[in-house]
């Protein structure tokens, strides 16, 4: 899988998925099977933070993305970082 944010590719596991569903609804899919279209980033602070700078996941999706979801984006790589 490709990272939205630097290019570089990954191993799914490595990754965090971001979800548009048909209705235009954006939200973080921990488990990585949600139906809509899809974009990845790689789970490191540094790509979410670069995918927010220059507006990645919004050009991958097509739709505004609330600061919301990268703060999301971050708490979950947070959390799995601890474990």
């Amino acid at each position: 899988r490709k990272c939205a944010a630097t290019g570089e590719m990954f191993p799914k596991k490595e990754m965090v998925r971001i979800v548009r569903t048909k209705e235009g609804e954006v939200f973080v899919d921990v488990t990585g099977k949600q139906s809509g279209r899809g974009t990845y980033v790689s789970k490191t602070e540094e790509a979410v933070e670069l995918a927010r700078r220059n507006r990645a996941i919004e050009q991958q999706l097509g739709v505004k993305v609330e600061d919301a979801i990268y703060d999301e984006l971050l708490y979950v790589i947070r959390r799995e970082n601890l474990k």
